[in-house]
């Protein structure tokens, strides 16, 4: 399975809105959506499942990469690294899934699927992280696929 983890790109901070779920891109973060989007789609399986948190950052994250999405409340900001294992069906999935999330929640799933131990590692916004699991004589491992951020595009 291929879990690609997409952190929502620069949000306006919270001193610009009443409710952290109404943050909005900025243009920035706009530009860097776009970048990683464009990216995303030349490299993503034509079947990959895109799950997406209600906040509206990650909503217009993910509108970038135009192609039709879940919005799934357990990749909320206040989501957990259980949460998104379940959402994605990790490891069973069949299909590749992306999921357009939040710090720390991806991070720390990161961490948790390649060392074994939910640690404080950071995605960069509106950086992907792209996992796989394999299995190599008889046992499953994950591997980090590849990580990108948008200013490398």
């Amino acid at each position: 399975m291929d879990l690609i983890l997409w952190r929502h790109a620069e949000a306006f901070e919270m001193r610009e809105v009443a409710e952290d779920l109404d943050r909005a891109l900025t243009p920035k973060g706009e530009r860097q959506a776009q970048r990683m989007g464009a990216w995303l789609n030349r490299q993503l399986p034509h079947g990959t499942k895109v799950l997406v948190s209600p906040a509206r950052r990650a909503q217009q994250t993910a509108a970038a990469l135009e192609r039709k999405f879940k919005t799934v409340p357990l990749l909320a900001p206040d989501g957990t690294v259980d949460g998104l294992l379940q959402a994605t069906r990790w490891p069973d999935a069949r299909e590749p899934v992306l999921v357009v999330g939040h710090q720390p929640t991806l991070g720390l799933a990161a961490a948790y699927l390649l060392s074994g131990q939910a640690q404080p590692w950071t995605l960069r916004k509106g950086a992907a992280w792209w996992l796989r699991v394999r299995e190599r004589e008889g046992v499953a491992q994950v591997v980090l696929h590849g990580a990108l951020s948008p200013e490398l595009l």
